[in-house]
């Protein structure tokens, strides 16, 4: 007859409540701030880019262009040539979209580095903030 090994029979595993632990942020690096903040308004100034040029085809697609232009011809009158496109056409469009793109990740960029800075000056005075974090 063989024997078989008993069957363990240890103390029952206690669940282990979750870790907290208490951290101040005292101070924030303004360089990776000013590195973070310049890829993340990149990233925002395509997308304003892109999500131009998709609803200016969208509306265009759809002949918002033609009818707003039938309209101003009926209200102008037929004697002066109204074009609506001579103003929204799509390059004119797209490159005002990219230049506010541009000023957007300058402007981005800069405000949250000063932010950084003020951040820092407040936490040396006030202490920084709070955190409290766990590992559920």
């Amino acid at each position: 007859m063989q024997s078989r090994p008993a069957a363990r029979t240890g103390p029952a595993q206690a669940v282990e409540a979750p870790r907290r632990v208490r951290l101040t942020l005292a101070r924030v690096d303004p360089w990776s701030v000013t590195k973070l903040s310049f890829l993340l308004s990149v990233a925002v100034g395509i997308a304003l880019v892109v999500a131009t040029a998709v609803v200016w085809s969208v509306l265009d697609g759809m002949g918002v262009f033609t009818d707003v232009n039938g309209l101003l011809r009926d209200v102008v009158g037929g004697e002066v040539d109204v074009n609506l496109l001579d103003y929204l056409g799509f390059g004119k469009v797209l490159s005002l979209a990219t230049v506010i793109a541009v000023v957007d990740v300058v402007l981005l960029t800069a405000l949250s580095t000063i932010t950084a800075f003020l951040y820092n000056v407040s936490a040396a005075l006030v202490g920084g903030l709070d955190v409290t974090l766990s590992d559920d």
